[in-house]
C-alpha cells in the first residue's frame, strides 16, 4: 500500500484505460485538425483576475470552485477552471488577431481544477478538449463547431447523446429581458444566496437544478420572448445549418450555462446514460468577452468536450474502442551475448518506425514469454545462442503461434512486411 493517495477528487491514468483516454483526445481532436484549427497550450494556472473577469463572479466556479494561491512575490493566482478564457488570454497576448487572418481557429488539450464535491461524473481534476474560433460573428462557426463535436462523438460510435440548443440574445435585446426576469425572481421565496445570485446574474438562476427552485420558475418570462430581430435570424442561420447537415438537436429554452460570458448561440451535448451529471460538453458564442478581458472587439465561439465524461459515455454505452497493442515485436533473448545482439535488433525496429520492446530483467524463457504475451505484441523475436551462431532468429506469430527462422540481416524487413 502506498504511503501517499492521489488527492480527494482526483485520478491517476494508468494503463491500460489510459489509452482509451487517449484515443478520446485524438478523436475529438482530428476534426478540428482537419479543419483548420491549430494547437495552442496554456499554462496551468493564471491571473485570478482573468477568471473573475471573464468567467463571472456571480458563476460557482469563481465563487465556490476556483483554487486559488498567493505567490511568494504576492501574485494572486488560479488553477484554470476553464479554457476559454485562457486561450483567448494567450490569443491577445500572442497577437494572433493582428495577423490578419480571421477568425483565429485553436483547439487545445489540457487540465482543469474545481473544488466540487466528488461524485460519477464529476472531479476536482478533470480533462477536455476544447476549440475556439477568435474575431469573426458569423453563424456558420457556430454551426461548424457543433457539427464537429458531433462528428467526434459519433466517429467514437457514441449514439446515445443528445445536442441541446438555445440562444441567449445579445447586449441589444438580453438587458430588457434580464430586467424582466429580475422582476419575477423578486417575488419568489428563495434563498440569501440566491437573491444575490439573481440580482448580480438572473439566467444563472434558470440552471439551478434544485427541485424547489425550478416548481418556482414555472411561468417565468421566456428568453425567446425578447429576442431581437438581428438575434432571432442569427439564430435560425444557426439551426438551419446544423439541420442541413444532417445533426439533430432539441431546443432548450432553459440552457444557460454555467459561465457569464456567452451570447447569443448556447448549446449542450447531454448523455442520458450518466446520471444528473449527464453533460458531456458544450460551449457557445462570447462576442464581449475580449472586451472584458482588456482586448478589442472579437466576437468568438467556442466548445470544451469532457474526456472523462466521455470516458464513461462509452461504457455506458458499452462501446469498446478498437485500440491497437502499443508493442508490435518482442525480443526475448536467451544468454548475454544474444542479449546484446537483439537489444541492438530492437533498437533497430525501433529506429525504422516499428513499435518494439525487450524482455528485461534476464528472466527465462518462460517468463519472458509470458512478457510477450501481456504486452500484445503481434511477433515475438527469440533469439538463443545456436541461432546466434547460426545467424537467425525465430519469429513466433502470437496469434497464430506459428514460429519459424529469418535471418537476423532480414528481420527488420521482414517484420516491416509482415507488419504492413
Amino acid at each position: 500500500m502506498s504511503t501517499f493517495q492521489a488527492p480527494k477528487g482526483t485520478y491517476d491514468l494508468l494503463p491500460p484505460r489510459s489509452a482509451t483516454f487517449l484515443a478520446v483526445r485524438e478523436a475529438i481532436s482530428g476534426p478540428l485538425r482537419n479543419s483548420g484549427y491549430g494547437y495552442v497550450e496554456t499554462p496551468g494556472f493564471e491571473n485570478v483576475e482573468l477568471f473573475s473577469r471573464g468567467v463571472g463572479e456571480s458563476t460557482d466556479i469563481v465563487s465556490k470552485e476556483m483554487y486559488t494561491l498567493t505567490t511568494k512575490g504576492g501574485d494572486q493566482l488560479a488553477l484554470r477552471p476553464e479554457g476559454t478564457a485562457s486561450v483567448l488570454r494567450a490569443a491577445l497576448q500572442g497577437n494572433l488577431h493582428k495577423a490578419g487572418l480571421l477568425p483565429v481557429k485553436l483547439w487545445y488539450s489540457g487540465s482543469y481544477y474545481r473544488y466540487e464535491r466528488q461524485q460519477a461524473g464529476r472531479y476536482r481534476h478533470f480533462s477536455q478538449v476544447g476549440a475556439e474560433a477568435i474575431g469573426s460573428e458569423d453563424p456558420a462557426l457556430d454551426a461548424e463547431l457543433i457539427i464537429l463535436a458531433d462528428q467526434a462523438y459519433r466517429t467514437l460510435g457514441l449514439r446515445n447523446f443528445r445536442v441541446l440548443l438555445n440562444s441567449l440574445g445579445d447586449k441589444e435585446c438580453r438587458p430588457v429581458y434580464r430586467e424582466a426576469l429580475q422582476t419575477f425572481l423578486r417575488g419568489l421565496d428563495l434563498d440569501a444566496e440566491t437573491v444575490r445570485r439573481a440580482e448580480i446574474n438572473p439566467l444563472r438562476v434558470l440552471d439551478d437544478k434544485r427541485e424547489e427552485v425550478q416548481k418556482q420558475l414555472v411561468g417565468a418570462p421566456m428568453l425567446r420572448d425578447y429576442l431581437c430581430d438581428a438575434c432571432k435570424a442569427y439564430h435560425e442561420e444557426v439551426r438551419a445549418l446544423v439541420t442541413a447537415a444532417g445533426v439533430a438537436f432539441e431546443d432548450d429554452e432553459k440552457l444557460v450555462r454555467g459561465l457569464d460570458y456567452y451570447t447569443r448561440t448556447t448549446f449542450e451535448f447531454v448523455h442520458d446514460g450518466l446520471g444528473s451529471q449527464s453533460a458531456v460538453g458544450g460551449g457557445g458564442r462570447y462576442d464581449g468577452l475580449s472586451e472584458m478581458i482588456g482586448g478589442p472587439s472579437l466576437p468568438s465561439v467556442g466548445w470544451a468536450l469532457g474526456v472523462d465524461r466521455t470516458v464513461l459515455a462509452l461504457e455506458a454505452e458499452g462501446v469498446t474502442l478498437d485500440i491497437p497493442a502499443a508493442t508490435s515485436v518482442f525480443g526475448v533473448a536467451l544468454g548475454e551475448e544474444a542479449r546484446r545482439v537483439l537489444f541492438g535488433k530492437v533498437t533497430e525496429l525501433r529506429r525504422a518506425g516499428i513499435a518494439a520492446d525487450f524482455a528485461f530483467g534476464g528472466k527465462g524463457l518462460k517468463g519472458a514469454m509470458k512478457d510477450a504475451n501481456r504486452s500484445g505484441a503481434r511477433f515475438a523475436a527469440v533469439l538463443g545462442e545456436r541461432d546466434l551462431a547460426e545467424g537467425v532468429v525465430q519469429l513466433k506469430d502470437m496469434q497464430s503461434g506459428e514460429q519459424g527462422p529469418v535471418a537476423l540481416t532480414d528481420l527488420v524487413d521482414v517484420l516491416r512486411s509482415r507488419l504492413a
